[in-house]
């Protein structure tokens, strides 16, 4: 991993007029009925602007500058990429929340928004974990890392004098567990319905410490977990119950990324470069099958792999402006999601064979997407410093009858 990167211009650069900037920064929430009235989804006023939005896509798309750590891995790796149909519709716009200021402390990093049902949403926000609930369009904060935290329960190997000043690298929430890892090597575990926190531990005392992704699961024996990769090549399982290292697996490279398969018996473990990919990967998913996963890298693709068969990827899809750097699928399957660091989220049909793709299309860096469990509302978080929000889409459905009003 690197510590620093060019991001893409905001539309705040792209403005000189200091009236006019003032007058676009008082933008409002969106609503789906708003959207199909017009409105852009992020209240973007391109009439007030002097290009339209069309042209503001082809100089974003023309001037981002995508990492990378080998030179030309996203041309090199175009020429591999198969043909995909777009006009692909699975999720509709509902709403998008200007209250939500969602925050990104690394760019390689991009997970910090998890969704744990249809109506619960929790993301980074300003150094603070915060909830946001579609349902009331309420925002909370959840747990702040701006001062000093420190656990309430007791537990072997916790630190309990705890930490201060703790800068968040990536989380994760799954059901009523949340847990924060940091660039110090730092984990924070809490439990949404309990009060306080539940355990502190500082992974590594290592120069290279940082946190880079956190797996909660269920392993096979019907346990609670949850898998840590870091910079020091080390990755850590935990249980839940007691908060104990059950395992600790060492690489010669920085982890960074791990999942684990749905029968919680193989870890898809991203540590360099994969057969086919021409950089470094940093986002990996398993679809519910348990047969097939996906890896996101900085060559701008996402390669779907056959666990059977890894001699090469059944699928290389690619991404428009830069790496993927995360990716989920639908419970049920039908669908895999990628995210770009900014602009783009895919949304391909597993079941034609990732031939068919939605594209979702915005501004802004992503600070993370997620899909609710139940496959119906997807999340994206959207780091801009003018139309920072958090975007809600909702699964397309066809009836088949007429409702009854």
């Amino acid at each position: 991993m690197m510590d620093d990167e060019e991001m893409g211009n905001t539309l705040e650069e792209e403005m000189d007029d200091g009236l006019l900037y003032a007058r676009l920064t008082m933008v409002t929430d969106t609503s789906s009925a708003q959207a199909r009235k017009g409105k852009d989804i992020q209240g973007i006023q391109w009439d007030r602007l002097n290009l339209t939005r069309q042209d503001y896509r082809r100089t974003r798309i023309g001037s981002y500058k995508n990492y990378e750590n080998v030179a030309s891995s996203g041309d090199l790796a175009d020429k591999e990429c198969q043909q995909v149909e777009q006009g692909g519709s699975y999720y509709d716009f509902q709403y998008n929340s200007r209250m939500v200021k969602p925050t990104i402390l690394h760019f390689q990093l991009r997970n910090l928004v998890w969704a744990t049902s249809k109506h619960n949403v929790y993301l980074m926000s300003n150094n603070a974990v915060v909830h946001w609930s579609s349902l009331s369009h309420e925002l909370s904060e959840v747990l702040s890392f701006s001062g000093h935290v420190a656990p309430s329960e007791k537990h072997q190997g916790s630190l309990m004098e705890g930490f201060t000043g703790t800068q968040v690298s990536t989380l994760a929430v799954k059901d009523n567990l949340l847990v924060a890892g940091g660039f110090q090597g730092e984990l924070v575990c809490k439990h949404l319905n309990q009060r306080g926190i539940s355990f502190c531990a500082r992974m590594t005392l290592e120069d290279n410490a940082i946190t880079n992704a956190i797996e909660i699961y269920t392993n096979p024996s019907g346990s609670n977990c949850f898998m840590a990769s870091n910079n020091d090549g080390g990755l850590r399982e935990y249980d839940v119950e007691k908060y104990q290292l059950l395992n600790h697996f060492r690489f010669p490279w920085p982890v960074n990324h791990t999942s684990i398969s749905p029968d919680g018996k193989l870890v898809t473990v991203v540590v360099s470069r994969l057969v086919g990919h021409r950089d470094f990967s940093f986002s990996s998913a398993w679809h519910p099958d348990g047969l097939t996963f996906a890896t996101g890298n900085q060559d701008k693709t996402c390669r779907v792999w056959d666990v059977r068969n890894l001699s090469s990827a059944i699928s290389v899809l690619k991404g428009n402006l830069g790496a993927i750097r995360s990716i989920r699928y639908s419970s049920d399957g039908q669908f895999m999601m990628m995210a770009e660091p900014a602009d783009f989220v895919h949304i391909y049909n597993t079941k034609q064979n990732y031939q068919r793709r939605q594209e979702i299309d915005f501004f802004g860096e992503i600070s993370g997407f997620s899909l609710s469990a139940d496959g119906e509302s997807l999340y994206i978080g959207v780091w801009d410093r003018i139309y920072a929000s958090l975007l809600h889409y909702g699964r397309r459905h066809i009836f088949k009858y007429l409702d009854a009003l």
